[in-house]
């Protein structure tokens, strides 16, 4: 019913060009395409494909950034599933991009690391563990369809 799956993450970015960089060189994301603005023509949005059917959606115009704080309201962060959590660690440091925390294991019992993007939006690295809370929860639901 309803909801099939996560379609896309947006962000307003201030430097265009230095976002998608930071996307392709970090996680390897592909500028998939662009849209221009309806009324003015001028380009307006990128989509950047991260895998499968999943995109980061980069908007043009961002002037503000507003430093996160734990007790903002609204966006936290964006996670992104990955496959090998050291390998990705090591390719952010490699990149030059920040490592806000090192790979450790989540209350959750994933494996996870932080960085964030450009204009300060953080981003949590995720390794899926057998035995995580998520994992545990799929299983459940699948033993209830059987």
């Amino acid at each position: 019913m309803g909801v099939a799956g996560f379609a896309h993450a947006a962000f307003n970015v201030t430097d265009m060009e230095r976002s998608i960089s930071f996307y392709a060189e970090v996680f390897g994301a592909r500028k998939a395409f662009e849209i221009a603005h309806p009324v003015t023509g001028k380009p307006w949005i990128v989509y950047l494909h991260i895998a499968g059917d999943q995109f980061i959606e980069l908007f043009y115009g961002g002037e503000k950034i507003i430093p996160y704080e734990d007790s903002n309201a609204g966006f936290s962060h964006v996670c992104l599933a990955v496959m090998d959590i050291n390998e990705i660690a090591d390719r952010i440091v490699q990149c030059g991009a920040p490592l806000d925390s090192p790979v450790r294991q989540g209350r959750d019992g994933n494996w996870q690391c932080w960085t964030h993007d450009p204009d300060g939006n953080r981003i949590e690295l995720m390794q899926m563990s057998e035995d995580s809370l998520q994992n545990q929860f799929v299983r459940s639901l699948a033993e209830r369809k059987e």
